[in-house]
C-alpha cells in the first residue's frame, strides 16, 4: 500500500499542505498513521482528499462535506445525493445557448436608432437577461427568445415595447413557477422534513418528484397559453373582422356620373 508525507499527499491531490491540515482539523481527513514523528497517508488518504476537492469545486460548504462523508463512512450512497444535485442543477430546456456579434444585435435590433438608443437598448437586453457579455461578443442563454424579439421588431413592434413585454413575461413565469415549487414544497418536500437529510430513500423520492415536474410544467402551460392567446387575439381582432365581412357582404355601388355628363 502506498504511503505518502504530508507534502506529496498534497501534490497528488492538486491540494496544499496547509488544506490537508485544515480538513484535518474539520474532522474531513482521518488522521495519518504515525512513524516516530513523520506522519504517513495512505491511497484512502488521497482518495478522500481528491473528493473534498471535487465537492468544494461544486459549491458545497464544509459542513455539507462532512456530513457527506459521514453518510458514505456509515454505508449510505452519497451517489444517491450527488445525483439529486444534478436534478437540481441541470438545466430546464434543451435548448442551446449562442453566441451574436455587436454588430449583428445593431443590424437586428438598432434600424433607426442612434448610437445613444442603440447602448441603451444594449444595456437594458442584458439587465433582462436575454444577452451576457461574453468578450468582443455577446452569450445569448436563449436563441429562441432573441428569436422572437427580431420577428417583433420585424413585424414594426418598437424595440422599446418588446423589450417592455419580456420583463412582463419574465415576471409572470416567475409567479408560475413559485406556484408550482410551493406546491410541491407543502405537499411533497415539507412531508420529508421529519427523516433525515441523508436518507437514501428520501434523497431518491427528492429527484424522482424534481424530474417528474420538468414535463408537468410545460404540459400545464402550453394548453393554458394556447387558449388563453386565442380568446384575446378573437376579442382583439373581433371588430375588424366584422367590418371587413360586412364590406365583403355589401353589393357593389352602380357607377356614379362624372362631372358634367348627362343623369
Amino acid at each position: 500500500m502506498a504511503q505518502y508525507r504530508i507534502d506529496e499527499l498534497a501534490r497528488l491531490a492538486g491540494s496544499t499542505v496547509r488544506n490537508v491540515r485544515a480538513y484535518q482539523d474539520r474532522g474531513l481527513l482521518p488522521p495519518p498513521r504515525l512513524e516516530g514523528r513523520v506522519g504517513l497517508y495512505g491511497d484512502a488518504h488521497l482518495a478522500r482528499l481528491r473528493l473534498i476537492g471535487k465537492l468544494l469545486g461544486r459549491g458545497y460548504t464544509f459542513a455539507v462535506i462532512k456530513d457527506l462523508l459521514t453518510a458514505w463512512e456509515t454505508g449510505k450512497d452519497v451517489g444517491e445525493v450527488l445525483g439529486l444535485e444534478k436534478v437540481l442543477t441541470d438545466p430546464w430546456s434543451d435548448e442551446i445557448p449562442g453566441t451574436v456579434g455587436y454588430g449583428e444585435l445593431v443590424e437586428i435590433f438598432g434600424a433607426g436608432l442612434d448610437a445613444d438608443d442603440v447602448a441603451r437598448m444594449r444595456d437594458r437586453t442584458i439587465e433582462i437577461g436575454l444577452i451576457e457579455p461574453d468578450g468582443a461578443a455577446y452569450r445569448v442563454p436563449s436563441p429562441r427568445l432573441l428569436h422572437v424579439g427580431a420577428e417583433l421588431v420585424a413585424a414594426g413592434v418598437p424595440l422599446d415595447s418588446v423589450l417592455d413585454i419580456a420583463e412582463q413575461i419574465r415576471a409572470d413565469c416567475d409567479v408560475i413557477a413559485d406556484r408550482f415549487v410551493s406546491l410541491v414544497q407543502e405537499h411533497v418536500f415539507d412531508r420529508l422534513e421529519d427523516r433525515p437529510i441523508l436518507d437514501g430513500e428520501q434523497v431518491t423520492e427528492v429527484a424522482a418528484v424534481v424530474r417528474r415536474m420538468r414535463p408537468l410544467v410545460k404540459m400545464v402551460v402550453d394548453p393554458f397559453i394556447a387558449r388563453a392567446m386565442e380568446a384575446r387575439v378573437q376579442a382583439a381582432l373581433g371588430d375588424h373582422l366584422e367590418t371587413i365581412r360586412a364590406q365583403l357582404d355589401r353589393p357593389p355601388e352602380p357607377d356614379q356620373p362624372g362631372p358634367g355628363r348627362a343623369r
